[in-house]
């Protein structure tokens, strides 16, 4: 939180800082690379602990580890058929790695000292363009992998649909190639913008909070309104974290049936 002499740094949130002191120094490794890992082991403890009861009537952990499975898994068949459990794993650890990036940044505790170990508040590497363009192309280059193994170059027939007027050639494919081009950008900032704007606001109504607070008496019963924004804003961006998630999977699902179905 930043509100020192009335100004207000929405942005210093999202800055990267070198994470387990010197060793994470000699690699570079920041912040943002720690709470990846971190999200990473805690999706694998919640399956590994919902799925070792293997209970019939199952319990908390391993209902929603049977819930996670089949939400994803559901979303493949159907979105791109039979052929969609090919992708489930591949669809599975991208839904969960944006969903935790998306989640772990709304945490409001200090979960590391910063002096020992240069971490600070819980970090939305999601909020990065450099995560959600890299994911963004991983997808891209996947789907398009996808389709030259199955179609061969009969894939480039896409950038033409059937039944076109060929005199209208020249100008459907690049538009239809600029179309396809443009599938990682808006992508990676659908996503990016969503968690960028969510947390500038969280960052400004508790600025107001602080510096209401300040004031005095007057101020202190003031900020009672930014303090119930942000509590509202909680849930929304709850909301917003599942649902950015779950648009992002849903998307790479419905490329990967073109790739496959070649429509």
């Amino acid at each position: 939180m930043a509100a020192e002499a009335h100004t207000i740094d929405a942005l210093g949130q999202f800055k990267l800082e070198t994470a387990l002191g010197p060793l994470g120094a000699s690699v570079n490794f920041t912040q943002a690379n720690l709470w990846m890992v971190i999200g990473g082991l805690l999706v694998l403890t919640m399956l590994y602990l919902g799925a070792r009861p293997r209970a019939v009537v199952p319990g908390r952990l391993q209902a929603l580890a049977e819930m996670s499975y089949d939400f994803v898994h559901s979303m493949c068949v159907d979105q791109i058929g039979e052929e969609g459990k090919r992708f489930f794993p591949f669809i599975f650890t991208l839904f969960f790695f944006v969903l935790m990036g998306n989640l772990l940044g709304l945490l409001p505790l200090n979960f590391f000292y910063t002096d020992h170990f240069g971490v600070g508040l819980a970090f939305t590497y999601t909020s990065h363009i450099a995560v959600t363009f890299s994911l963004a192309a991983l997808v891209i280059v996947l789907v398009t992998i996808v389709a030259l193994r199955i179609h061969g170059l009969h894939f480039f027939t896409y950038f033409f649909p059937a039944g076109a007027p060929k005199l209208l050639a020249p100008l459907i494919i690049p538009v239809e190639i600029i179309s396809y081009l443009s599938r990682p950008v808006s992508l990676s900032i659908r996503l990016f913008a969503n968690m960028v704007a969510g947390h500038v606001m969280f960052e400004v109504f508790a600025s107001f909070i602080v510096m209401m607070a300040a004031a005095g008496t007057i101020g202190t019963v003031a900020a009672v309104g930014p303090l119930a924004v942000n509590v509202a804003l909680m849930g929304f961006e709850l909301l917003v974290a599942f649902l950015q998630a779950y648009v992002f999977a849903i998307l790479t699902c419905i490329y990967l049936h073109d790739a496959v179905h070649l429509h």
